[in-house]
């Protein structure tokens, strides 16, 4: 089997974010409550939130060197907050914590039915200002970044914090969800922007997804490249290519269409697929010179999410015969996943290694109903029928 190694982590490894860090108080229930509606929940949580916080706290995890900026209180949520960032491995020196105030949380509701979440949020007070961070500590705070991250919320510091990134000339990303006031003052400073799928077509006006992108890559001359996340539909990039430019234009949506058709619904684990550099062509927009990636989502088998829902609720063995199996056809790094599913059912990544299990199904589905009367009953049938 081929290996799937990452490439080596950067020398300069030093991410600063600023945004949003909140406590979040989760609750699962079987369906979203109608209003008058009484419902008890299957289960609940209590986790530190907030796009800034749970980016950085990813990207501590990956292996790079986090710094926040951010405010909390001085109160239970806020020490809850603190000690999970700093258990992630977050530097939080640039933590502005206030004495008096609260910090901020939210109620977020997981409808299992749907499979959405509702976010019910609560602002801390007092809010953060430019003048909480004083000279010296944005400065420390800055020092050997690679990059500086921005969610869109606390958008008057934020864009204060901006400029000073600009300044020392430190790549600004920004997480754009929706159309906010300021939102406008960092967008135009920032190199990288990943938006939520509504966002380009709202702040440019324009009639598709691809004549967004080409027109925000021409009124942000800054911007590298942008990325617009389509949930389970992947994602779209269109990166600017500053090179000699071929005359002939091509449509942005005919591109996006042809990338689509290219697509191999039957591959569980993430692609990119990418066109060649080309005048991509917005009618009524312009035209940028660039490139088109469409990148797609990973794919867990709905036989596979029983199997490890089993697990969790530690009601079958089942993933021990997987091992087994995987053991006499020879795979040792299928083993090893095997493993690595056992171990941290919640976080490990199906990969590659999904195809490969898929193979192992026809051995397991007679098994799977005489050894696991608690099965989901909805999913295992629709493998049986295949």
């Amino acid at each position: 089997m081929a290996s799937h190694s990452l490439p080596p982590l950067p020398e300069q490894r030093i991410i600063v974010g600023f945004g949003g860090t909140c406590l979040d108080y989760l609750a699962v229930v079987a369906n979203f409550p109608k209003p008058e509606d009484n419902c008890r929940s299957r289960s609940m949580k209590m986790q530190g939130g907030g796009d800034a916080a749970n980016t950085l706290a990813c990207a501590a995890r990956l292996g790079l060197n986090p710094r926040l900026i951010s405010k909390i209180a001085d109160d239970m949520p806020g020490s809850s907050i603190l000690r999970e960032l700093e258990a992630d491995g977050v530097d939080t020196s640039a933590l502005v914590v206030a004495k008096e105030g609260a910090t901020p949380f939210s109620y977020v509701i997981v409808d299992q039915k749907t499979k959405t979440r509702t976010c019910i949020f609560t602002p801390g007070h007092p809010p953060l200002q430019p003048d909480d961070l004083s000279p010296s500590n944005l400065e420390d705070a800055m020092r050997g970044a690679s990059v500086v991250y921005f969610d869109e919320w606390l958008t008057n510091p934020a864009a204060f914090v901006a400029r000073e990134a600009a300044r020392r000339n430190i790549p600004i990303l920004l997480d754009a969800e929706k159309k906010r006031e300021g939102l406008d003052d960092i967008l135009v400073l920032a190199r990288y922007a990943v938006c939520a799928a509504k966002f380009p077509q709202a702040w440019t006006e324009a009639p598709t997804i691809g004549s967004a992108l080409v027109s925000m890559l021409l009124r942000l001359p800054k911007l590298k490249f942008v990325i617009v996340t389509l949930s389970a539909m992947g994602c779209i990039m269109l990166e600017r290519i500053d090179t000699e430019r071929p005359t002939e234009e091509v449509d942005v949506d005919s591109s996006l269409r042809s990338l689509e058709q290219r697509k191999d619904d039957t591959v569980t684990i993430p692609i990119c697929i990418s066109s060649e550099a080309m005048n991509l062509r917005a009618e009524g927009i312009g035209t940028v010179h660039g490139k088109l990636f469409l990148g797609t989502a990973e794919k867990i088998p709905s036989f596979m999410a029983s199997v490890l829902k089993c697990h969790l609720k530690k009601c079958c063995r089942l993933l021990q015969k997987w091992r087994l199996l995987a053991v006499e056809l020879s795979e040792p790094e299928l083993v090893c996943h095997i493993e690595q599913i056992r171990a941290s059912p919640h976080s490990c990544k199906m990969g590659a290694y999904i195809t490969r299990l898929n193979a192992l199904l026809p051995f397991l589905i007679e098994e799977y109903d005489a050894a696991c009367p608690q099965k989901p009953r909805a999913i295992v049938p629709r493998i049986k029928s295949d």
